[in-house]
């Protein structure tokens, strides 16, 4: 099993998955990296960390790099040159190039350069530049210097936007050409080397949009159309030599030219140089306080923001939904006489900004992290006036743009309620979660897994259900799942879920039939914390940096005896003969009796007729989901309780699509919504009647428990046990 060491300052989604995880400081984490390459090298570079807990996780961790030279690799988050050059002497010594990392066949993708930025806003001001064009950039929200960028961009006679919309940077510019989307567009990339792929449109233009290329082919006095274009291209450079023609690669989407022979190159940079300057660097950030800015899983730089789905889609650590916020470690909020729904004022590099807080275990004390993305002004009206922006916050650093910074924090007056879909303290002693380590599981695998067995009598209400066709039952695997919410979208666009807003979300209204569930293991303490007296003890003695943490997707569980199905006065949720556990709409008229005996709240309750929400776009037309409305599903109005139908269209889809070919439905015919969205393949749907089915096969592991067994709902979801490989003692 694979080992995963993790050095942070907030927690992130990565940190909660490793095996190992150690909070530092910023100013700690080039210290921290010096130490780990003394301690793989031998060398004895000056700067080393003097933290404790982080030499114990350098040694521990150096100790396995060592021992698996040519399978391990070091990865850093910085933007720090120098940093980076550290770690490139770190993976040298670890004989990575040329295995593990391969500079022959790299991605072009992410290739964007802060100098030649900065030499354009500088060749601008001083009147060198006659024209410019913006693509997929609006450096008017997210650089840090916005004053600079508009001062810019008023001595360029000429400015053109290819936003869809007059953003904060068009708005600013002379034109907008809105561009249309790449499902609108012929085109090609070239994502990595060698690997060359066609752009196909798949639908006609919505809006009176024009792709961007075909904007550069009109304006250069080419009439040629970009289907001419691309296809001229391929065939007579792309495609030459080889044995495809065009029509082959419109079906197969790409063409791969091979791999070149990866190699190892020598390490030509000075570590003791880089050492100096990281120590330097290190020194200016350090603090009582110091800042961490990160992009948020689902906006991202903002680019997404005017996205509803995304904006209530839980941060997959704080399960926070429309805002961004100050994330202190508990022990830090304490010191800052901060209660429930703070807020405080964080000041950095002479930029001051109110935020509410979230007291996050994890945090390393002495930090705060806050998110980017947030805080547009002309993005839509879903996006607008969400959260505060942070960019403001970052500088400049050894010629690039860094995210860290000394800062001072202080309470603010005034309370902030957070929209969070999650805030519990407890889970009451219920195994809902089970977790072990690889060492455990090698001696036992059914040490912590083990099905939960009763010896007293028990007695059925429910009559038996026969099954003779199909059983559709679910495994989820918490190995895999990364917690990172793809499966909650899908599922919402899948079955048209509505958004509800911040106000709807803090009253525990949200609508999602899928959520994903975060659960802590503070470290230190074996006190029985479903008692406040012991919880108050053990949280002085804490210092909540050690945690780790688990993400449950939990959905309706299509009980067999299923809780919700005994309580319904009309009959509107029933079981089905292929163990689903169904909902018809228009039998519901509100009761919520099911809600309230469901011991997994799975289910949702419509308050209002949230599709008729003018705040939003409901039908989202905007650039980045047009027309998303699922034909095949229904919307659901006012007093009408919904949850997790496992995807029926799709089943009846499958099941329909195999009677017109008069066959049997095979595994793999029919993928849920969340399962087909899981880049983890964490979830697997299936057949529990076909022995040979992947779920099958899965809900057969020793891993497999099933949640709140012991109250004998039956469950038709089963999960495979968290494990962890942790360094043993």
């Amino acid at each position: 099993m694979s080992r995963h060491v993790q050095f942070e300052s907030g927690l992130s989604m990565t940190g909660t998955n490793a095996d190992a995880r150690i909070a530092i400081k910023p100013s700690e984490e080039g210290a921290t990296l010096i130490a780990l390459y003394n301690a793989i090298t031998g060398q004895s570079l000056a700067g080393a960390t003097a933290n404790k807990k982080a030499q114990k996780g350098v040694a521990l961790a150096a100790k396995e790099l060592v021992n698996s030279k040519g399978a391990a690799v070091v990865v850093a988050g910085s933007n720090d040159v120098n940093v980076q050059v550290l770690v490139n002497a770190i993976n040298v010594a670890l004989g990575a190039y040329g295995t593990i990392i391969d500079l022959d066949n790299y991605s072009k993708q992410y290739q964007g350069s802060d100098s030649s930025f900065q030499a354009f806003l500088a060749a601008a001001k001083s009147g060198q530049v006659g024209v410019a064009f913006f693509l997929n950039s609006n450096p008017v929200y997210d650089y840090f210097k916005a004053e600079d960028v508009k001062a810019a961009l008023k001595q360029i006679p000429f400015t053109l936007s290819f936003a869809q919309r007059a953003d904060e940077t068009a708005s600013e510019l002379t034109a907008i050409a809105p561009a249309s989307t790449f499902l609108e567009s012929w085109g090609d990339s070239n994502p990595k080397e060698g690997l060359y792929s066609i752009i196909q449109p798949t639908i006609n233009p919505v809006f009176k949009t024009r792709q961007v290329e075909q904007s550069l082919l009109t304006w250069a006095g080419n009439n040629t159309d970009m289907y001419n274009f691309v296809k001229n291209l391929w065939s007579t450079q792309i495609l030459a030599g080889s044995t495809k023609n065009w029509d082959a690669v419109l079906q197969t989407g790409f063409e791969y030219k091979g791999a070149k022979a990866a190699t190892a190159p020598a390490f030509t940079g000075n570590a003791a140089a880089a050492a100096s300057a990281i120590e330097a660097s290190s020194k200016a950030i350090a603090g009582e306080f110091e800042l961490k800015l990160y992009e948020p899983s689902a906006l991202r730089d903002g680019r997404y923001a005017n996205n509803a789905y995304l904006q209530e889609l839980p941060d997959p650590v704080s399960k926070v939904t429309w805002d961004n916020y100050a994330a202190l470690n508990p022990k830090d909020a304490e010191k800052l006489g901060l209660g429930e729904d703070g807020k405080v004022t964080v000041k950095a590099n002479g930029v001051e900004l109110e935020l509410p807080v979230v007291q996050q275990p994890g945090q390393a004390q002495g930090t705060v992290s806050v998110a980017v993305g947030y805080g547009r002004t002309k993005v839509g009206k879903a996006g607008n006036e969400v959260g505060k922006n942070a960019f403001p916050f970052a500088s400049i650093i050894n010629g690039t743009v860094q995210g860290v910074a000394k800062a001072t924090v202080a309470k603010a007056s005034g309370t902030y309620q957070l929209a969070q879909t999650q805030t519990h303290h407890t889970i009451e002693g219920r195994n809902v979660i089970r977790e072990t380590t690889f060492a455990k599981y090698l001696k036992d695998p059914n040490s912590e897994a083990g099905r939960f067995t009763d010896n007293h009598k028990t007695y059925d209400l429910w009559n038996k259900y026969e099954q003779p066709g199909h059983k559709w039952v679910i495994a989820i695997d918490l190995n895999a799942c990364t917690g990172c919410g793809a499966c909650i979208v899908a599922c919402n666009v899948e079955n048209n879920i509505p958004v509800v807003g911040r106000d709807e979300v803090r009253r525990r209204r949200e609508m999602h039939w899928l959520r994903i569930d975060r659960y802590y293991t503070i470290e230190g303490k074996d006190q029985d914390l479903t008692k406040e007296k012991e919880i108050a003890k053990a949280s002085a003695d804490l210092d909540f940096e050690d945690v780790t943490v688990v993400h449950q997707p939990m959905l309706c569980q299509h009980c067999g005896h299923a809780p919700c199905e005994t309580v319904c006065p009309v009959l509107a949720t029933v079981h089905s003969s292929e163990g689903l556990n169904h909902m018809a709409y228009n039998r519901c008229f509100g009761t919520r009796y099911c809600a309230n005996n469901c011991p997994f709240k799975v289910r949702r309750f419509n308050w209002f007729a949230y599709w008729n929400d003018s705040r939003f776009d409901n039908y989202l037309n905007n650039e980045f989901t047009q027309l998303v409305l699922n034909p095949d599903v229904v919307t659901r109005s006012r007093g009408v309780m919904e949850k997790c139908s496992m995807c029926i269209q799709r089943i009846q889809a499958g099941k329909l699509q195999a009677k017109i070919e008069n066959r049997k439905v095979k595994d793999g015919d029919i993928q849920m919504a969340c399962q087909q969205a899981c880049s983890a393949n964490a979830i697997i749907f299936g057949d529990a009647n076909d022995p040979a089915s992947e779920v099958s096969k899965a809900l057969r592991n020793e891993r497999v428990y099933y949640v709140l067994e012991e109250i004998n709902v039956q469950p038709g979801i089963g999960y495979m046990t968290k494990v962890r490989n942790t360094f043993e003692a």
